[in-house]
């Protein structure tokens, strides 16, 4: 079963680079996720959304579309005209499923955030919960939500917090020099 947990930033940037170290963590096996999102709200308001998932299944779509387009083509002796028919069809199914985590809640939740905000969305399918939680403290946040249980959800909060609570005591520091 999938968990979807939901982190906030008080900045673009931490969200930013947050969503870039995802990829990551895919990379080096720490976590497979089947979604992933950014939402970004800028000084003006405006909610801007980046996924990772909706693009790939698009052209997949697409593709499969052609395929039984063709096939049909072939059929009625006019396969260029059916592939053509069948591959446009199959992205504009691709563009309308809503597959992972819901576009709604998505622009929901970074209609919230504060001007400047993001919010990272992730729909995990596998993780390495101890190595995951060390990458993504170093960026800090805020639990939004979670699908974790709440033993779980305390730990990744206490640890999001503690880099938090760090991260202020080193700029304390370096004031003071």
């Amino acid at each position: 079963m999938s968990e979807l947990i939901v982190i906030t930033y008080a900045g673009e940037d931490a969200g930013r680079q947050a969503f870039a170290a995802l990829a990551d963590m895919q990379k080096m096996q720490i976590l497979k996720l089947e979604d992933a999102a950014l939402a970004v709200k800028d000084a003006k308001g405006k909610v801007t959304v980046k996924q990772t998932l909706e693009n790939q299944y698009t052209g997949a779509t697409a593709v499969w579309g052609g395929f039984w387009g063709l096939l049909i083509g072939l059929l009625f002796l006019s396969p260029i005209f059916w592939g053509v028919i069948g591959a446009l069809m199959g992205a504009m199914m691709g563009k309308t499923a809503d597959l992972g985590i819901d576009n709604k809640f998505i622009k929901e939740v970074g209609n919230s955030l504060d001007p400047g905000g993001s919010a990272l969305f992730m729909l995990i399918a596998q993780a390495t919960p101890d190595k995951a939680v060390e990458q993504m403290q170093k960026f800090g946040g805020t639990v939004f939500q979670t699908s974790l249980s709440r033993d779980d959800e305390e730990k990744l909060k206490a640890a999001l917090a503690h880099d938090q609570v760090k991260a202020a005591v080193d700029e304390t520091i370096e004031l003071d020099k």
